[in-house]
Parts: structure tokens; sequence; C-alpha cells
């Protein structure tokens, strides 16, 4: 354990670097993990190619990455729920504000994690498939369970129904099929969106209503499918689910809507820095469409909010989900780690190929990298 390597980020807009990386000792409350497999994700993506349009906080060079499984080699004072040699899937909160950037990001050999947001690996789950989990289920949870998102009741092992319906618009994607696991174990019946060859997927993570959200008909459809539900509250996945999601919320009587996606895609900004007719033309759109998003949603009552998944790390939400709820339930089978992992490389060298791949466009599967 004397030596770490990690995927740098060297520069904005700049490819990631594999090179020499300290070792970071756990500090009160945290591990410090051996990575045995890392995830990416669009925000990885993002960061990397729009500079300081998000993230402005973080230094260069700097270590990306949210995903993370492996073993504890070191325990940090005031732990009790680990043992070193304790195979665990944790939270990397490097990218966020005011935390350690370098000893806390995920793309490493070696990362510190805050013990509150990981959760032990049972024996027959594979690091390959718990790294899914951990950015989408938080985002997840601070969507569903959150006191300014939706609110709903927190899951639990024997959830009692509620006789209530959530809409989560994006089923298929990586927050997507978390939270209908966790919506249903909270007591909810759950209606979703997702392509038709998702749709027995969506079914089996415990959706009851699937449509297919490609269809011209498709907000008229599920608002048709509503009729009669109490609808206390939708979650909007995807760049160009905000819209439809708030058309939803008003036809049925929600007054809440979990934004986690931009109305506009960034990836029609170049990798460049400087002004360009692409960012102002981008930007623009984005403005211009949360203006009118935000219009709509309060002329129909309706509150409509973005979600930062790691701000639950501040309040109740964090150790309900990483300490009460998901080792029971990963232990148990009750939460399955969705969507399905792909292995597409082995070392930190596979990274930037993945991240390359997220920008290219990935559906219904996570890209990782065994490290």
């Amino acid at each position: 354990m004397s030596t770490n390597t990690a995927a740098w980020l060297p520069a904005h807009r700049a490819d990631l670097v594999v090179g020499p990386a300290a070792m970071h000792e756990p500090g009160p409350g945290e591990l410090l993990v051996r990575n045995r497999a890392v995830a990416v994700n669009p925000l990885d993506d993002v960061k990397q190619w729009t500079g300081n349009l998000m993230y402005r906080w973080l230094p260069s060079p700097a270590v990306l990455g949210e995903d993370v499984a492996g073993e504890v080699v070191a325990i940090g004072q005031g732990v009790h729920r680990f043992a070193v040699g304790d195979r665990v899937v944790a939270y990397a909160v490097g990218m966020e504000r005011g935390r350690r950037h370098e000893a806390e990001g995920g793309f490493q050999q070696y990362t510190v994690v805050r013990a509150d947001l990981a959760a032990p690996i049972p024996a027959d789950l594979r690091d390959e498939d718990a790294v899914v989990l951990p950015l989408a289920i938080s985002t997840a949870a601070t969507a569903l369970f959150q006191a300014d998102h939706l609110a709903l009741p927190h899951p639990s092992e024997h959830p009692v129904p509620t006789g209530t319906t959530v809409v989560v618009w994006g089923g298929a994607t990586s927050v997507g099929s978390n939270a209908i696991q966790l919506a249903v174990a909270s007591g909810h019946r759950v209606a979703t969106t997702a392509s038709p060859h998702n749709h027995d997927r969506m079914r089996a993570l415990g959706a009851e209503i699937v449509l297919d959200y490609r269809s011209p008909s498709v907000v008229a459809d599920l608002i048709g499918a509503l009729v009669g539900s109490d609808v206390v509250g939708v979650l909007a996945v995807g760049t160009g689910s905000a819209e439809p999601s708030v058309a939803v919320a008003a036809a049925t009587g929600a007054r809440r809507v979990a934004l986690a996606s931009p109305s506009v895609s960034f990836g029609s900004l170049p990798r460049r820095g400087g002004p360009s007719l692409a960012f102002v033309r981008t930007m623009s759109r984005l403005v211009a469409a949360n203006v009118a998003l935000q219009l709509r949603a309060r002329r129909a009552g309706v509150t409509a909010r973005y979600v930062w998944g790691s701000s639950l790390m501040t309040n109740e939400v964090g150790p309900m989900l990483w300490e009460d709820y998901l080792p029971g339930a990963l232990a148990a089978g009750r939460h399955v780690c969705a969507p399905a992992p792909e292995v597409v490389g082995e070392g930190l060298e596979a990274i930037q190929p993945a991240l390359d791949r997220v920008r290219a466009g990935v559906s219904a599967r996570k890209l990782v990298v065994r490290v």
C-alpha cells in the first residue's frame, strides 16, 4: 500500500493521463478503499468536455469519478460499521465543493470515501455489478426523499402501500432504474417511460405502468393511464424530460417535479475554451428553456427543482440510504444493481475510452472499468 496511481484530468478539456498519485490517509469517519471497479458517468464527461461550466471549484489537475467498489485497506477514527478487508461499494465525493479533491476522487487505485456513503457488498455480488449504484442511487434517493424535492416516506423492508403513485420519466436510465425500486420500496405504485425493448425490465424492477417515451402521444397516454390515481410527484431523468414531466404533473394534480437532467444537452459544445457560436446558442437555449419551464410550472401550481445528488450527505437521506436501506436490500436481493454493467476494459487507462463512449451515447447500461 505504498504507491498509488490515478487517471488525472491534467487540464480543462484534456484527455485523462495515468500517473502517480499521493497515498492519502482516511480521516475521522472515512475509509481508504483499494478500488477493484469504477464506473463512469455523464458528469465526468461534462466536466472534462466543458471545462469550468460545472465544478468550477475543482483544481487542475483533478481526479474525477464518483462510483467505486473494492476492499477497505484502512479505517479512520470513529468508524465502526466496517473493518479492514471488507468489500464495499461507495459514493466518492471528491468532485464536490469543500472536499479533499485528490484524495476522494474515484478514478484511482486508492480512494478515500466517507463511511456514511458506503455499503458492504454481499459475497455473491461482483464488484462490477455493485459499482453501477453510487451516484445513480444517491441522486434517485435525493429526488424522492429529500424534503425539498418529492419528500416521500423512506423505503423499508416491508413497505406499507400508500395508495399513491410516483411517475419516473426515464426509467431505463441509471437514476430511473434505482428510483423505480426505491419508490416501490417506499410503498408507491410507479409509472414510467422507456424504450419498448426495456419495458419488461422496467416491470421487473417494479413499475406497473410502462409507456414508450418516443411515442408522439406518450404524454396524453400517460395522463390517461393515471386517471383516478393520486400522483404525489414526478421525477424527470434525461435530456428533454423536464417539459413532459411538468405537463404530466399539471394534468394529474401532482405538485412537485424533481429535475435530474437539464432541458438542453451540452453535447453540441466544442471541446475548446473561449467564446464560440455553439456555446452562445447552447447556453441561450438552456436559459430560455428553463425560464419557459418554470413559468409553465408556476402557472400550473407545480414546484420544479433541480436535483444535486450529493446533497444527501448533508441531511438524513444519506444515512437512511447508505446505512439503513442499502446494506440489507443488497444482501436480501431486494434491490437490483441496475442498469447492468458493461465492463469495457482493465486498468485506469481504459477510463478515457469509456468516457468517449459515454459521450457518444449509452443506453440502459453502465460502463465499468476493472482497476
